[in-house]
């Protein structure tokens, strides 16, 4: 028997996707070749580079050993600069983004115009890249760590306010209107009703976007922000592999020590 004669004296055997759902499917996976052909040819790659690619990858390797220690203690005094920047930045961010969040959660809000402000600055701050913000904030303050700081509070405003908006609209409602029922006031509602409840989520957001922070204020020196990154730049424009190696053994063991402080105390908090 033949498998379409036996699919039509057996109709009640189970196929996972319908005809349609088949077609469906077919029809996105071609899309999404074609789109990624397209991209490729739009994009007029020079691949003559990639034959040495290899080549010039080990060679790169070899000028970066043996790292030079002998700037170890200026990259310590770099690191330390970044750490500031990363925490000031997350200090600054949880004073700012706090009353965002209530502007931009829709059963805090006043009305619908704070709400509508309060999503928009959420957005604007997500949409700009960090480096920008600090490009933004070299052209106000100059060259420095402190438009490192605010470039990293600007860019952290988005990511904190909408979590902490969204906890606020997932608020237990009944404890707040016990506490409206004894006449308090708006303030007091907000301090004692609904702040308790998503202080687990502050603190929690808080340390995961510091974690972030320290990776992020690593490139700001790029763009003159203050922090480790003016190192780099300096050490790779003067082609001094060797002390780029040390750089970045640093930049990585500081993230790993963040990460680990992150998930530590956001597991003793959840």
């Amino acid at each position: 028997m033949s498998p379409a004669e036996h699919a039509l004296k057996h109709p009640e055997i189970w196929r996972r996707f319908s005809p349609r759902q088949t077609l469906i499917r077919y029809v996105w996976y071609v899309g999404v070749v074609f789109v990624a052909v397209w991209s490729v040819r739009s994009l007029n790659l020079p691949w003559e580079y990639f034959e040495d690619a290899m080549e010039q990858a080990m060679d790169l390797f070899t000028r970066m050993v043996p790292p030079d220690w002998k700037v170890f203690s200026e990259v310590v005094d770099a690191l330390v600069e970044t750490i500031h920047i990363a925490t000031l930045g997350t200090i600054v961010t949880v004073f700012i983004s706090f009353p965002i969040a209530f502007l931009a959660a829709r059963n805090t809000t006043v009305n619908r115009t704070t709400w509508v402000i309060g999503r928009f600055i959420l957005v604007a701050s997500r949409s700009i890249n960090t480096v920008v913000w600090a490009l933004l904030f070299v052209a106000i303050f100059g060259p420095g760590p402190v438009a490192g700081i605010w470039a990293i509070a600007f860019r952290s405003i988005g990511f904190m306010g909408k979590l902490v908006a969204e906890a606020i609209e997932e608020i237990d409602e009944g404890a707040v209107e016990a506490i409206e029922a004894t006449g308090a006031s708006r303030l007091q509602v907000l301090w004692v009703g609904i702040l308790p409840q998503v202080l687990p989520v502050i603190y929690g957001t808080t340390i995961y976007r510091w974690d972030i922070n320290i990776r992020e204020s690593t490139v700001l020196g790029f763009v003159g922000a203050g922090g480790i990154g003016i190192l780099l730049y300096s050490t790779m424009n003067l082609f001094r592999w060797e002390q780029v190696s040390v750089l970045l053994i640093a930049i990585f063991c500081v993230v790993v020590i963040s990460e680990f402080i992150s998930a530590a105390a956001r597991s003793r908090i959840t």
